[in-house]
């Protein structure tokens, strides 16, 4: 018997982490002479309450939801992908490939072939370290992470060497053809009346991050593959009992995480900046692994936790800009977010357990006294 229910796991055991975090964050504020009731207020502010604040925070939450599917997916199998930042940065390389080397005569056609190559170049990065997994044994945590600086040196290579326009002077591409650019939100719901999103970044890679949210589900829950990634992560020995090829799932698996790490490069580079640049991922690769923990490794959960952290950002950005709290208290939230949700679950999750145990033994004896 589960010793509590699944929604109190789903939603209770993050809930109570967020708030720990946001409890500890308010004593950080307080310590460096601010009120932190008012700096949440302007955080809501700069990020809910208005259009462009709603469209940075969408466009932070897009990044968000790419590399958490990725760490979630990998997760499942039992692998730690910590390697997003490298496979969204040669992800990066793809879609700029893509839009700089094929006359795409329309967005949506140039949307679909640069998240083809954006995956492929992501998933590509993730193939060595899950070959190196599946064969020679090598810790996927090591190889991941080590591969994440080998993708920053060749992404620098390629932006100086091979792709920077002759005369510019800093490592990026030429903006890409006015026919791949993206529609921003701006573009999609504004009108002559009533503008909306002005300036925010936000465009419709947005709906690519949430039907990637949609086919993971399907992929992990509705399929003989997403049955086999589960059953191999929560037994290797079972599964290749049963009859599973472990190599095979190690690699499919990887192969997909970085590829969903990858696509999130159509948001950086061809919605947002319209050319590729040298730091375009933003540690958005490392958010990822406290997105998917927050969000239980489930693709709605990990919608929810892109959006939390979605806000945090945008709303670190306002804090920075409008008081003396530095925006490196992001950062420090981050920390605590992953503190709780991740090496201190038990210290939130063991005294839930506890209450429910005692509810489920009361509502027990009454029973009994009943009969």
């Amino acid at each position: 018997m589960d010793k509590m229910p699944k929604w109190a796991d789903a939603f209770l055991v993050p809930l109570f982490s967020l708030v720990l975090a946001a409890v500890l964050s308010a004593i950080v504020i307080v310590a460096i002479g601010e009120d932190p009731i008012a700096a949440f207020k302007l955080m809501v502010d700069g990020a809910l309450m208005r259009s462009s604040g709603w469209g940075y925070t969408l466009y932070y939450a897009t990044n968000f939801m790419f590399t958490g599917l990725a760490v979630s997916v990998a997760f499942h199998a039992r692998l730690f992908n910590i390697g997003g930042e490298g496979q969204a940065m040669l992800g990066g390389l793809g879609v700029a490939i893509a839009c700089l080397y094929v006359p795409w005569p329309h967005w949506t056609l140039a949307l679909l072939g640069s998240a083809t190559l954006a995956a492929a170049f992501g998933a590509a990065w993730a193939f060595i370290p899950a070959y190196l997994q599946a064969k020679r044994g090598s810790h996927i945590v090591i190889t991941t992470i080590m591969f994440n600086y080998i993708a920053f040196s060749l992404l620098g290579y390629a932006l100086v060497n091979v792709l920077r326009p002759p005369g510019a002077m800093d490592p990026a591409t030429e903006k890409f053809a006015a026919a791949t650019h993206l529609p921003t939100f701006q573009d999609m719901f504004s009108t002559a009346a009533t503008p909306l999103f002005r300036g925010a970044p936000a465009n419709v890679t947005f709906f690519v991050a949430l039907a990637a949210c949609v086919l993971v589900y399907f992929l992990i829950w509705r399929t003989r593959l997403g049955y086999e990634i589960r059953h191999f992560g929560q037994s290797p020995t079972a599964a290749n009992y049963a009859g599973t090829n472990g190599v095979r799932i190690i690699m499919i698996t990887m192969l997909i995480s970085g590829g969903l790490a990858g696509m999130m490069a159509l948001n950086t580079t061809q919605g947002e900046a319209e050319r590729l640049i040298l730091n375009s991922t933003e540690n958005a690769g490392f958010i990822g692994i406290a997105v998917a923990l927050m969000g239980r490794n489930h693709p709605f959960g990990v919608l929810l936790a892109a959006l939390l952290f979605g806000f945090l950002y945008q709303g670190g950005a306002e804090l920075a800009l409008w008081t003396k709290i530095p925006r490196d208290l992001i950062t420090v939230i981050q920390a605590f977010v992953i503190l709780f949700t991740g090496a201190l679950d038990n210290m939130v999750r063991m005294p839930l357990e506890k209450f429910f145990l005692m509810l489920r033994k009361s509502s027990g004896s009454k029973d009994k006294e009943a009969v």
